[in-house]
């Protein structure tokens, strides 16, 4: 393919943050410069885009962020822009700081404005970057695994105080309508039931899981709840309390922990790869299309099937957490 002729490129970071944004800054700057384009941060997403919040960006501007959480660019969610009015503003401030393409690294909502400013003309590539994985065309987002290293980390803690003290602990983690941290999490975390958005449990299994555990010796049980389950948390505990399973209950809210800390070194690779990535498809002229991991490799996939996609979980994954409870 040939390549284009654009001069300058931006970068903005929307929707909900994830480990691994930042070295993905970093990458797509420092790729950028490698290709002689001029990198401008669009500071606040879609918003910042609208109001034209833009800065010029060198290789020293991302130094030392490897490591950090979070975004330098900082993040919004920006009702303004999915209207068209707002769409077309955007557009206009690409225009008046020329501005030739743009990378946006985010999740669902974030590639759906990707996809909208292609439609209408903008050059542009998505990198996908939630810690729900719940993004079709990519074996993986950036931040899951920061994010499943996180949530283990406090299975562990919490495994150890339930143990001590002969107790049912439901933990629940982020997955508001995907409930792939909550399967992976149990299945490596060795819980007794995974709680999930795609999965019905009757109330009544809920509490024979826990009383089997009970039964069989164990000092602990452990049940992993996706925040999109149907029956809220302190509801279900509240269940277990009143069937008598022999455990005491315990509620822990993982909340936004689960969007902090420093990226693992998977997700800095994978958050590196993406970004120069991006830089190569735009430089070879593709445009509407998102960064996939295929196995091992990454490639372009249309922003259109990204976006006219629901990403499933792995069934195989959650029958193995359910055989494994044992």
């Amino acid at each position: 393919m040939a390549k284009t002729d654009i001069k300058s490129i931006g970068i903005l970071t929307s929707g909900g943050d994830a480990p691994g944004m930042n070295p993905c800054i970093r990458a797509v700057v420092r790729a950028g410069l490698a290709n002689n384009l001029k990198v401008v941060g669009i500071e606040g997403g879609y918003e910042g885009l609208i109001h034209a919040n833009f800065r010029t960006m060198g290789a020293r501007d991302v130094g030392g962020i490897i490591q950090r959480g979070g975004t330098i660019l900082e993040t919004r969610r920006s009702s303004e822009f999915r209207e068209p009015r707002g769409q077309r503003e955007a557009i206009r401030q690409m225009n008046n700081a020329e501005i030739d393409a743009l990378v946006v690294v985010g999740g669902d909502g974030s590639l759906n404005g990707a996809l909208k400013l292609h439609e209408q003309g903008v050059r542009v590539v998505g990198i996908p970057a939630s810690i729900d994985n719940d993004i079709w065309g990519t074996d993986m987002c950036i931040g899951v695994d920061t994010a499943l290293n996180t949530i283990v980390e406090a299975i562990d803690k919490l495994r150890d105080t339930a143990s001590s003290h002969n107790r049912a602990f439901l933990v629940e983690v982020m997955g508001r309508h995907c409930g792939y941290l909550a399967v992976v999490a149990g299945m490596i975390g060795g819980a007794e039931m995974v709680l999930i958005p795609e999965e019905e449990v009757p109330m009544e299994d809920l509490g024979k899981a826990v009383e089997d555990a009970y039964r069989r010796g164990k000092t602990h049980a452990i049940i992993i709840v996706a925040e999109g389950f149907p029956t809220h948390i302190t509801e279900l505990a509240s269940l277990i309390e009143h069937m008598d399973t022999g455990f005491n209950t315990r509620v822990t809210i993982l909340g936004h922990i689960q969007r902090g800390g420093k990226p693992t070194a998977f997700d800095r690779n994978l958050a590196t790869r993406f970004g120069v990535k991006a830089i190569e498809f735009l430089v070879e002229g593709e445009s509407g299309v998102m960064t996939g991991l295929d196995g091992r490799d990454i490639v372009p996939v249309s922003l259109v099937k990204v976006c006219s996609h629901k990403r499933e979980i792995s069934r195989e994954y959650y029958q193995m957490a359910r055989m494994l409870a044992r």
